[in-house]
């Protein structure tokens, strides 16, 4: 019976999970939104909102339990902000630089376009695709922190430590995301070789990116910080500020994301690990959602 119990945090995680990789599939092979007006694979993230209200109620919980607490949320998410603010700076700065040595001086190019691993057609610079995006972009990240960096955390670390939690969480973060190379495949866009390796890519950056956003949540205590760092990551650096040169735009916008990812990782580890030696955390030990 105990370990029935026990298992319950896993078995609602995995059931949460294939149920909205399940509408993400839909979404991205039968209705296409994207391909749409709209211009955005967005229904699967409403669907994953309304199922975490819906778990919430069940497991009579609140949002704040997972993390989204009115303490701290104009702090966390101006931190988040800058931290991929100067993150992406010296990446996008590092980018330039690369294109000029390559004797291809570059610029940076303000539009909106959806994000594509084969390079995006639709070049907007209308005040509604602005506004659109910045909407479409915080359903996503409140969805997708608030799935495995809010629920996962809490649920997981039910029943083992915060880092088996988050590196879980991570895990499964990144496996989210290869459902973007696979139908590009399908579409033959690209080939079953280059599947393989941006799929397993994808799984180690969203994985990365997984692992530091929720050590923020450790380290703040709520989700403000981590969710301030991805929205700035998908609306900004991904959809928004382009390199454009004369090979076209975006040619290493993956490398740029890379750059940018590993070098606010590096500096979330290093304080976390150094407010971990220095100091004991009042709720160290404790398997609940990490609390200020």
């Amino acid at each position: 019976m105990g370990g029935n119990v026990k298992a319950k945090p896993e078995r609602l995680c995995a059931a949460a999970f294939a149920f909205c990789l399940a509408a993400r599939l839909a979404e991205y092979f039968l209705i296409e939104t994207d391909k749409t007006v709209i211009g955005e694979n967005v229904l699967h993230k409403l669907a994953g909102i309304i199922l975490l209200a819906v778990i919430l109620k069940h497991r009579n919980l609140t949002w704040s339990d997972i993390g989204f607490r009115r303490d701290g949320f104009a702090g966390g998410i101006w931190r988040g902000l800058a931290l991929g603010i100067v993150c992406f700076a010296v990446a996008y700065g590092l980018e330039l630089a690369a294109l000029s040595l390559r004797g291809e001086p570059a610029r940076l190019k303000i539009y909106i376009s959806g994000f594509s691993l084969t390079g995006a057609p639709a070049k907007n610079t209308g005040l509604l695709f602005f506004a659109l995006c910045v909407c479409f972009n915080i359903v996503n990240v409140w969805m997708e922190e608030g799935l495995f960096r809010g629920l996962f955390l809490k649920m997981l670390s039910e029943t083992g430590s915060f880092l088996r939690a988050n590196v879980i969480a991570a895990l499964l973060f990144g496996v989210w995301h290869i459902v973007m190379p696979v139908r590009s495949y399908l579409n033959h866009e690209m080939s079953f070789a280059s599947m393989v390796l941006m799929g397993l890519g994808y799984i180690l950056l969203s994985g990365v990116m997984g692992i530091k956003w929720g050590l923020l949540c450790r380290l703040t205590g709520n989700i403000w910080a981590g969710l301030g760092d991805h929205l700035f990551n998908n609306t900004v650096a991904t959809n928004m500020l382009h390199v454009v040169s004369p090979g076209g735009a975006d040619e290493l916008q993956i490398v740029r994301i890379l750059a940018a990812q590993l070098i606010s990782f590096a500096f979330v580890l290093i304080i976390y690990y150094d407010k971990n030696r220095k100091q004991t955390l009042p709720d160290r030990g404790k398997r609940d959602f990490p609390s200020q």
